[in-house]
């Protein structure tokens, strides 16, 4: 009974931390118009197959479905003149990486398009097409009114892979 208590306590905790993470209605449609936020990533959904899925479930939580990301490390930096992206990949690729640095999906980006449609109640569909990435092609992230996303990555030479986040304010760097 308290483990139960605990484990209950901790998942409480970790709720309350994310839903201090959304925006409200007027800071998501400032940010997305303004193209000037970060996409912070919680969690990744690899494509499923069969595969994949034997080999995610010998870790604690894997197996078909949703990884859960640890940290604030697995961004998607958008401003008007540049894209970055740090975010890790679960899934099939089809060319190996010789470089272990290179894996996941790691770029900056200063050659893209940005499309931002609002939807209707609110939400948003962003698109970034990407001309000078090595391996991504395009992004789509899906956002809520409350600044809740998924970002759905497709790569020439990979899976896709979904993530979900949250949307925040850029934080200037302090020179």
């Amino acid at each position: 009974m308290r483990r139960i208590k605990i484990i209950f306590t901790l998942a409480t905790l970790l709720m309350a931390g994310q839903v201090n993470a959304q925006t409200d209605k007027e800071t998501t449609e400032r940010i997305i118009k303004a193209q000037h936020f970060v996409f912070n990533a919680t969690s990744a959904m690899p494509m499923a197959n069969q595969e994949v899925n034997d080999i995610l479930s010998r870790f604690p939580g894997g197996g078909a479905g949703m990884i859960q990301l640890t940290g604030s490390q697995y961004q998607l930096i958008v401003t008007k003149d540049s894209v970055e992206a740090y975010l890790p990949y679960f899934g099939r690729a089809y060319t190996a990486t010789m470089d272990p640095n290179e894996s996941g999906t790691k770029f900056t980006s200063k050659k893209f398009e940005y499309k931002a449609n609002k939807k209707k109640r609110g939400s948003w569909s962003v698109v970034l097409n990407f001309e000078d990435a090595k391996d991504t092609q395009r992004m789509i992230l899906s956002v809520s009114e409350g600044g809740y996303a998924t970002l759905n990555v497709n790569n020439n030479n990979r899976q896709p892979i979904s993530f979900n986040g949250y949307l925040s304010e850029v934080k200037e760097k302090v020179k």
